[in-house]
């Protein structure tokens, strides 16, 4: 898939526009491997220590309250730390500035925020691995669309967050259906801009999450807005930390309590179904019991692999697929991982969901 023509997006700007001046200052020289690499190589080769250290705390995400109420249902709260704040913190622009301004320590996104990490000089590690095998994302169409499958799109203004799971969801999609880059206009906007987007005609299509189509849907369905699903999966839900985090060791250590506790908060609301539609998609989301059950019937099992070979070369194909666009440089992505930490979350978890 060639770069976009001449007359297409311009690279820099398109950065620009999704993550502000100062994000992208240094790009220049930062966009190959050296800048991820100015943290000292040993400052994450540590042992874990086998305790959390008393007074030490993180920061941690909690977009919606999502992983919160988890902890509370489940019965996961003797956390071995102190959570100093659960911010709501979800899309990965914005988690990779709260990791500048170190206003957060850990966090829950999709592949793609490491790469855009790396790619604007911002060291942080992927510490923990969840892998999809169904489809998270779906495309809509803005009312009054008669686009009906992704070889449509060609011509058409699509929504693209370059540093979002929602961006290499699209990418491939597009890869997959023979289109080129320079055959669609990639609308630059974050994900929470997308709705609002497709609601005003800006975009023809925008890939949105399957918990956001529902009410989409009812609203803008007998306008003639509908949806395309596809095959296209993002395969890594992934928990990742800046390395200056990972080199304190008692942050370090609490990291390594917090994953155990992440992946058997997902197992519990995969396993109660009916109460995580009513505690959190009814009460939290504001949806009705119907389309909480359409949205579960779509959900990932949750899968935490003992072995991380099969993320990193996720990973890396995602990184280059980005990099085939301009959107970043080639590199390595294996030094995203700390393997440190691999299999911590596999051991938390029944051999069912391990494979």
């Amino acid at each position: 898939m060639p770069p976009l023509s001449a007359s297409g997006v311009d690279r820099r700007l398109f950065l620009s526009s999704l993550l502000g001046a100062a994000a992208t200052a240094g790009l220049s020289g930062c966009a190959g491997s050296s800048a991820a690499d100015t943290v000292a190589k040993g400052a994450t080769s540590a042992p874990l220590a086998n305790k959390v250290p008393s007074g030490t705390s993180l920061k941690i995400s909690s977009y919606q309250g999502t992983q919160q109420l988890q902890f509370k249902l489940a019965g996961l709260t003797d956390l071995p730390f102190k959570v100093s704040s659960w911010a709501n913190i979800g899309a990965g622009p914005d988690v990779i500035n709260a990791f500048r301004a170190k206003s957060l320590d850990v966090a829950n996104n999709a592949g793609i925020p490491p790469i855009q990490a790396h790619y604007q000089g911002f060291d942080a590690k992927i510490v923990a691995i969840n892998l999809t095998r169904k489809p998270n994302y779906l495309f809509a169409t803005k009312p009054g669309s008669d686009i009906r499958a992704v070889q449509d799109f060609k011509g058409k203004k699509l929504a693209f967050s370059q540093g979002q799971a929602q961006g290499v969801v699209l990418l491939r999609a597009l890869k997959q259906a023979g289109l080129a880059y320079d055959d669609v206009e990639l609308v630059p906007l974050t994900s929470n801009q997308f709705l609002t987007a497709l609601q005003s005609g800006q975009v023809d299509i925008a890939p949105l999450a399957n918990q956001q189509s529902p009410a989409y849907l009812k609203q803008y369905g007998s306008k003639g807005a509908h949806t395309i699903p596809t095959d296209v999966v993002d395969l890594l839900s992934l928990l990742w930390a800046p390395t200056s985090v990972l080199a304190d060791k008692a942050k370090a250590a609490a990291v390594a309590a917090y994953i155990p506790r992440w992946a058997q908060g997902q197992v519990w609301a995969y396993e109660h179904p009916d109460d995580w539609n009513r505690e959190f998609y009814v009460k939290t989301q504001n949806l009705t019991l119907a389309q909480a059950e359409a949205i579960t019937e779509l959900a990932n099992k949750p899968l935490f692999p003992p072995s991380w070979d099969e993320a990193v070369k996720w990973e890396q194909e995602t990184a280059d697929l980005l990099a085939e666009g301009g959107f970043v440089k080639a590199f390595k992505v294996g030094s995203l991982f700390d393997r440190r930490f691999e299999g911590i979350a596999a051991k938390a978890v029944s051999a069912d969901y391990r494979r």
